[in-house]
């Protein structure tokens, strides 16, 4: 009984074996020199910051087959989900990654990896795990790049301008990775520095890369204050006053209040209300009774909107027509085009200047971005000595 108990037992061991190995994950062998975890995650790292996540993926699974515990791609597969909106997922996937991680790159890569994460997912004290999760990845690499140019990143995403342009310099010094891209950070940064906005509007504008009329509507709102400005120098507008609502639903019936069909369910709806009431030119509603909030803000319609309330605050008519007839200084705009002596205006008065100043032009049709924007804000507010 004895000899066939431990007979029963080897087999059981044996089988127990046997199923384990079966359950495992087959590992692929490399079929090139290339064809190695760390080339696929490094591939599949390109394509995520592209926003090609479905290559990305597959790089990364590529990776995992031929080492099933490769952290490096656990962490890339994290991520993935992450910026798709599968943040338990990500997290699960970037607990995979620590736990395998090895080395200090693996580590390094893991807590950049994290700091992606938490910018992303934004969970509660959000901004102090990510600087834990940069002192380190600093432990196990000094010299990453890497580190420096995302919690720049998370700053940057937390408004906190003058922290993240702080790490993009930080980012250049090490004349490394990222170096252009943090090059480019660094000197939008500076720029919402010196565009100085004070709203939360404003901070969140300042990052957007064309801007819209309802963005442009809430920058004169909330940065510029031009109901207030134009209340300092007696400029006449729309009475904004309250009354109760079925006064006001029968003053906007006869047209005394400006309104709009479309700015209903926009979350700037209060911001173009108040434009609106103002009566800028270029921020009126269409003959079709629609302010197009989403269209975007070009530099010629951007300085038409100025002329117009430098001549309102000036009480200067003349304004309107003072460069009529004058020569173009700039190769791309003629002197007889609608927006000319409105270009001319803002450029004279250096609240505007050319956007590319090795040809001189000023590219009238181009967009306008956020801190551009805000900058321009600033300028005003400089030749009217707010």
């Amino acid at each position: 009984m004895k000899k066939y108990g431990r007979l029963f037992a080897i087999l059981a061991v044996v089988a127990g074996l046997s199923l384990l190995f079966a359950c495992a994950p087959k590992i692929r062998k490399p079929v090139s020199q290339l064809d190695t975890p760390q080339h696929h995650t490094y591939t599949g790292m390109k394509f995520l910051d592209q926003g090609k996540y479905d290559k990305a993926l597959e790089e990364f699974d590529l990776a995992l087959q031929l080492n099933p515990k490769f952290s490096m791609a656990f962490s890339g597969k994290g991520l993935v989900q992450a910026y798709q909106g599968d943040y338990k997922g990500a997290a699960d996937l970037l607990k995979k990654g620590k736990k395998n991680a090895d080395t200090d790159e693996e580590k390094a890569f893991y807590h950049v990896a994290m700091i992606r994460y938490l910018t992303a997912a934004k969970p509660n004290d959000w901004l102090e795990d990510a600087e834990d999760e940069y002192e380190d990845a600093l432990k196990r690499d000094a010299r990453s790049a890497a580190a420096p140019y995302y919690m720049g990143m998370a700053y940057k995403t937390a408004y906190e301008f003058r922290k993240a342009g702080d790490m993009f310099v930080k980012v250049i010094e090490l004349k490394g990775d990222y170096g252009r891209e943090a090059d480019k950070e660094w000197k939008l940064m500076q720029k919402i520095e010196r565009a100085m906005p004070g709203s939360r509007t404003g901070k969140q504008i300042a990052l957007v890369d064309k801007i819209t009329r309802a963005d442009l509507a809430a920058l004169f709102m909330e940065e510029l204050k031009i109901d207030e400005l134009y209340k300092r120098f007696g400029v006449r507008t729309f009475d904004t006053s309250f009354v109760d609502p079925e006064k006001y639903k029968a003053a906007k019936e006869k047209g005394a209040l400006p309104s709009a069909s479309d700015i209903a369910d926009h979350p700037m709806k209060n911001d173009v209300q108040g434009i609106l009431a103002m009566g800028v030119r270029g921020l009126e509603v269409s003959p079709d009774g629609k302010f197009y909030p989403n269209d975007l803000i070009t530099r010629a319609g951007y300085a038409m909107m100025i002329e117009d309330i430098l001549m309102k605050v000036g009480q200067d008519p003349g304004l309107a027509t003072k460069f009529i007839g004058a020569p173009s200084p700039f190769p791309d705009l003629r002197n007889d085009l609608p927006y000319f002596n409105a270009v001319m205006v803002v450029t004279t008065r250096g609240i505007m200047e050319a956007q590319d100043i090795t040809t001189g032009e000023f590219v009238p049709l181009g967009s306008v971005s956020g801190a551009d924007g805000l900058l321009i804000i600033r300028n005003i507010q400089e030749q009217l000595k707010l």
